[in-house]
This record gives structure tokens, sequence and C-alpha cells, in this order.
């Protein structure tokens, strides 16, 4: 590509991926990429507006893990564009993380009815509670450590023992609430062949011809580097009860990709 010509979002991937270290572009890559694909890869990086950037932050699930991380990611890649050149202002003004104040997430809908989870999603969220309960109470001893300072008026070293402590039961609390509303999913039944929640599915791209693998999770369980995808993102919706030969549409700033669902595994 002529260094003349507009970059289009593959190229500027590629670009800014090669100047991270091979750690942080294995860690970046998978968000990235999923950024391009969604506007599509010969979009023109020029031609990216600030209205699509902040549309594209909405869509993205809150409820996931790993939200910040991604969203950072995303903000990284837009910052870095600009300071190349690439584009005239700096797209990442427009990514605003979500405050999730009057709104209730996927996971937390999910917990009031009883979020359904695979075996090994389930065992995860009792690992991860198990590992932060000893942090519980070193937490408590942080704040008690800070508090000791007499001059409590500009004491960072306490707010910042004190919001930590607050994650630590918040995440705690939200783990206890989701052991108690799970409802664990049979992988080893074989009773129907649509898709749900713990199946495998390959797709095959009805234009390109390309097949991709995706197993079906709840948004606790999302992992795109696996290829596990929760069932309230797009492709996960359209493919939700969908059986082996159907085919199904996924709707994209880049326009409709139409799938035909090739298998459906457990």
């Amino acid at each position: 590509m002529s260094d003349n010509q507009p970059l289009n979002l593959a190229e500027a991937t590629r670009r800014f991926l090669a100047s991270l270290s091979p750690e942080e572009a294995k860690a970046g890559q998978p968000e990235v990429q999923r950024f391009v694909r969604w506007y599509g890869r010969e979009h023109s990086l020029t031609g990216l507006t600030g209205h699509e950037v902040a549309n594209y932050a909405a869509r993205m699930p809150s409820s996931d893990t790993d939200y910040l991380k991604k969203f950072e990611q995303i903000r990284a890649f837009l910052t870095y564009s600009k300071k190349q050149g690439w584009t005239k202002t700096n797209l990442a003004a427009h990514l605003k993380v979500k405050k999730g104040k009057g709104k209730t997430t996927a996971v937390g809908r999910q917990m009031a009815q009883g979020m359904s989870l695979t075996q090994q999603g389930y065992d995860d969220v009792k690992t991860e509670l198990a590992s932060l309960e000893p942090k519980r109470a070193q937490a408590i001893e942080e704040v008690r450590l800070a508090a000791a300072d007499k001059d409590v008026r500009e004491n960072a070293p306490l707010e910042a023992a004190r919001e930590h402590h607050g994650q630590l039961v918040g995440r705690i609390k939200q783990l206890e609430e989701i052991l108690k509303s799970a409802v664990i999913i049979d992988e080893k039944q074989k009773t129907t062949f649509t898709v749900n929640i713990g199946n495998s599915v390959v797709l095959q791209d009805l234009s390109s011809k390309e097949e991709l693998r995706y197993k079906i999770v709840s948004p606790r369980e999302v992992d795109p580097i696996r290829g596990k995808i929760s069932n309230v993102s797009p492709v996960g919706k359209a493919v939700m009860g969908r059986r082996q030969g159907d085919t199904v549409e996924v709707v994209t700033p880049a326009g409709k990709i139409r799938y035909q669902v090739k298998r459906v595994e457990r």
C-alpha cells in the first residue's frame, strides 16, 4: 500500500500490532481484530467517525470480566493511529466507559434468573472466589495501617486502600450470587441438536467460505482467544436455537454477514 493512500483498518492494525512487544501484541490482537471485523477490513481508517467509535464502545459488554482491559486495547490502537498521523483527530476521545448506573447488565439479568454455566465455568467461579477470600482480610489490614496515619485529610494511601477493599467486597458478593443461582449445563446431553449454551458451533461465511468455530457460553465465561463467545453477543444471539444447515444473518456496520450452521457439537 502506498504511503500516499489512506490506510484501511486491516493495514493499520497490522502496523499497530507490529509496534508492540510480542506479549502485548498477543494480548491485544483478538480485541483489535474484532474491532476491525466489525467495520470491515477494507474500511478506510480516515473514514472512521467519532460516532461510529462511540457506538462500538456502547456495544461492548460491560459484564465481561475483561471489559476494561479490552476497552484500553481499542483506546491504545486509536491513540497510536493519531500519533502516526493516520487520523486527523484522536478517535480514542469518543470511547466512553460504561458507568452502569440505572442499567441491568446481561450478567445481572442472568443472576436474577439463574445464570447458565458449564461445569468448567462454575468451577472457575468457585476458584476465583476462593482466591479472593484471603485477599479481603489483607485489604482490611491495609485500610487499618493506612488509617494509622494521623493526617487523614490528604491520605491518598487510605483512599486507595478503601477503594481496593470496596472492589474486592463487591466482586466477592457478585461471585457468591452467581454460585447461588447458577444452573449447570449438562454438556454430555445429546437429546437436542439446536444451538444452546455449552454447544460448539461451526459456521461458514457464505461469502468468503471461511469456517469459524465458536463455543457458546454465558457472558461470565467469555474468552475470545479460546473461541468462547456469549449467548448475548451478535453472533451468539443469531445462532441460539438454530440447527445444522440453518442460515443466519449477523448485522454489522460493514453490512449483513450470512453464515450457515455447518455443525452443532456438544
